[in-house]
């Protein structure tokens, strides 16, 4: 999002047509700013030039410039013909791009799976995911950039852990992801499971995948210690990689779930078939004190 700025007047550099208080026609204005798309772009433009745009306001062709910037108010003045209005102090424009829960995360060189989004009461972001993922710390970056740091963990016992949203340019979302299977489906809000309920989950490996819950509070096993207390037991297929992806309701036609749970391991594949185990969604926002994020 850009900031608004102020005016600023420059000297005319040589040669250069005075800034006059003449008006415009739209067609003047247009031809104005498309001459700058074709020149900036064979120039090349300073990242400290945030854009250009025609401004009927002020009937002027605007130059933005990122706050102070030398280079590129320096730039701005240089085409500060008659017809174009520089603007400093504006914030500088990202890329934004959403989280998205079963979509890839990844820490050097190790891939896990988004969860769910979700939030604090004073407003801080998280991405959800499986604590044997957030265990190892450090710096999680999604499908389009940086994410954040890992925040909390809870592994073995319970298998859920929390990375904060540090990047102002990535969007906390309510959906998750349900690759070739269909478009996106939105998360409402969070519930519970029963034995018999359809579950279907998403993760970056093997995709959209269903199946049925068959058991509650099952303790797992994982070896070398690692013991987890409270899980779900589906028959939803999972394989390595699709770790910490969520658990949502079958959405059948439609397009609205609710949150159960979060990946924590299983046997078999998406070949032969399989088992899983999920870590219900509710204990980890009673942890953490935090709500989802829903549409």
């Amino acid at each position: 999002m850009l900031a608004a700025g102020a005016a600023l007047a420059f000297a005319v550099p040589a040669g250069a047509a005075p800034h006059t208080d003449a008006t415009f026609s739209a067609t003047a204005l247009d031809g104005i700013k498309t001459s700058f798309d074709k020149t900036f772009e064979a120039a090349g433009v300073p990242d400290g030039v945030a854009g250009w745009y025609v401004d009927p306001a002020s009937n002027r062709v605007v130059i933005e410039v990122v706050g102070n910037d030398a280079a590129g108010k320096a730039f701005a003045a240089k085409h500060a013909t008659s017809g174009v209005k520089i603007v400093t102090g504006v914030e500088k424009p990202t890329q934004m791009w959403n989280i998205i829960g079963g979509q890839a995360i990844t820490r050097s060189g190790s891939r896990c799976s988004a969860g769910f989004n979700a939030r604090s009461s004073s407003g801080a972001r998280y991405v959800l995911t499986a604590g044997h993922c957030t265990q190892g710390g450090g710096t999680w970056s999604g499908t389009g950039g940086t994410i954040g740091p890992v925040s909390g963990t809870s592994f073995p016992t319970n298998d859920y852990g929390r990375i904060t949203v540090s990047s102002s340019s990535a969007a906390s979302t309510p959906l998750v992801d349900r690759y070739s299977s269909g478009s996106d489906v939105t998360v409402t809000g969070a519930a519970g499971s029963s034995v018999g309920q359809a579950i279907c989950r998403s993760g970056s490996t093997t995709g959209w995948r269903c199946g049925s819950v068959t058991a509650l509070n099952q303790t797992v096993n994982y070896g070398g210690g690692q013991v987890i207390y409270g899980l779900t037991r589906t028959t939803a297929c999972a394989q390595p990689g699709d770790s910490g992806g969520p658990y949502v309701s079958n959405p059948g036609s439609g397009t609205r779930v609710t949150a159960r749970g979060l990946l924590s391991g299983g046997s078999g594949n998406c070949s032969s078939g399989g088992t899983t185990f999920f870590q219900p969604i509710q204990e980890v926002l009673s942890a953490y004190g935090l709500t989802l994020v829903t549409g």
